[in-house]
């Protein structure tokens, strides 16, 4: 099936990848800047889900050093092993988000990097109308992606081979808004992973409410 199928090729890919990953967007300031907003946010103790968790750094790390309890969800094995060492006090699990039990109301916050684009829309659409009921009133969500108006595109990330689906920037604030959510505001940048068969790539940063 193509669900199943797009989650062991993203398995693959950021297998692959491992802490490379890591290193090539460390020195993105918009991330930073996303997590200092939403460390504003925060009361001490929240639970925060980290879709896509990666190596756990920055996002994990960071939430966890402000004291904060994080689950980390990832596709990658080698990604969810990396991060479990990086960051310990955070919790993480591999597995496909799409197919986590979410209950209603049950994190004060939501982080979403770049972890939609290897899924169609239909499922990112769903998704993110998942996590938004996921968020207890009041609570905030993060999401960053590539803005791109693209769907089962084949390209080239950091000389692996991937099919990208995404949404243009004003698409996708609609999206988040049929999900409940409020943009409370956007950053629009343009980023060059720190990698040699990298190019500059647009991200946008959408960090929302749930009133």
């Amino acid at each position: 099936m193509a669900g199943e199928d797009d989650e062991r090729h993203a398995a693959a890919v950021f297998d692959a990848l491992g802490s490379a990953y890591e290193k090539a967007f460390a020195h993105s300031e918009a991330h930073r800047r996303s997590l200092e907003w939403l460390l504003g946010r925060l009361a001490p103790g929240s639970t925060v889900l980290d879709v896509g968790s990666g190596t756990g750094r920055p996002t994990a790390a960071t939430l966890v050093a402000a004291g904060h309890d994080v689950l980390g969800v990832d596709v990658s094995p080698v990604m969810v092993g990396l991060a479990g060492q990086r960051v310990p006090g955070a919790s993480f699990r591999c597995a496909d988000v799409r197919d986590l039990p979410l209950e209603e109301g049950s994190f004060h916050a939501v982080c979403v990097y770049f972890s939609l684009l290897q899924m169609d829309r239909a499922e990112q659409s769903g998704l993110i109308g998942r996590l938004a009921r996921a968020l207890r009133p009041g609570g905030s969500l993060v999401l960053a992606t590539v803005p791109l108006d693209v769907e089962g595109v084949d390209t080239v990330f950091m000389g692996r081979p991937v099919r990208v689906t995404s949404f243009a920037g004003e698409a996708l604030v609609e999206v988040v808004r049929a999900a409940g959510l409020t943009v409370l505001a956007e950053e629009d940048t343009l980023f060059t992973p720190d990698h040699p068969d990298a190019v500059p790539e647009p991200h946008l940063f959408l960090y929302c409410g749930r009133d």
